[in-house]
């Protein structure tokens, strides 16, 4: 279905809705697994983390270790409760000491960067896989590398490591969450790639349709394809012409129509 978004000026309609809420998917995703993009992807551009999605990751993961401070001191005044200390060799501190050793490192990489722009191609591009993704099946693919065995490979080793007690709880549980969260924004990343190459061919199938409407010739089936009506037999063709040519430039890509 080719749904024009151009008009209802003023108002947000479902195609604004759902650009806007995948948007807000994808920037609290990345919040979420930046510490862990930054082990996973030691090559990524100056612009791969927006400013907000830094400034809002460095906010967890100070306020994570001060989390499970709190709860546990909750849980320790409970009557007839008796709390333990997390089991393990690393919790959440260990993961904040990490996350600001690699953002100093990655701090010096990117000033550099920033100060010879010739070093870098593509700033916005993450970086290419860890070397041993290759090895693995289906590792040559970007995208299921991406999507599925990285997210696959930080949830088992967070899981191992946590079954037996070299990380704590609170980390294990973190990572867990952080591989759902990866999986989901490359996931994110994937579809608006597909999205923008299926819009690309949608405008190139409407197009000959939208021709034969402007001589008259486009039959009901043509027009339901793209969710058009055929004009009154008696239209004059002034009126006909300035408004194929209205319909033109909504299903244009400065119009941006959508294809559902």
């Amino acid at each position: 279905m080719l749904t024009d978004r151009a008009g209802e000026s003023g108002a947000m309609n479902v195609n604004q809705m759902e650009d806007t809420a995948i948007n807000l998917v994808e920037f609290l995703c990345s919040i979420v697994c930046r510490p862990v993009e930054l082990i996973l992807r030691p090559w990524h551009g100056t612009q791969y983390f927006q400013v907000p999605v830094v400034a809002f990751s460095t906010m967890l993961i100070i306020l994570m270790p001060l989390l499970s401070a709190l709860l546990t001191g909750i849980v320790s005044m409970i009557p007839f409760s008796h709390a333990r200390p997390p089991i393990g060799l690393f919790g959440v501190v260990t993961l904040m000491k990490l996350y600001f050793l690699l953002s100093l490192i990655h701090g010096i990489r990117h000033a550099r960067r920033m100060i010879h722009m010739e070093l870098e191609t593509n700033s916005e591009f993450e970086g290419p896989a860890l070397f041993f993704f290759a090895m693995v099946p289906f590792g040559s693919s970007f995208w299921i590398t991406r999507i599925v065995l990285e997210p696959a490979f930080v949830l088992i080793v967070a899981t191992v490591l946590g079954r037996i007690f070299i990380f704590q709880s609170g980390l294990t549980i973190y990572l867990q969450i952080s591989a759902l969260c990866l999986a989901m924004k490359q996931f994110i990343a994937w579809h608006s790639a597909w999205k923008f190459i299926r819009r690309l061919m949608d405008m190139r199938y409407a197009a000959p349709i939208i021709a034969k409407l402007a001589d008259n010739q486009a039959t009901e089936d043509d027009l339901a394809t793209v969710h058009l009506a055929s004009f009154p037999k008696n239209v004059d063709p002034a009126i006909r012409s300035a408004a194929v040519s209205q319909i033109a430039h909504r299903f244009a890509p400065e119009g941006s129509f959508i294809a559902r």
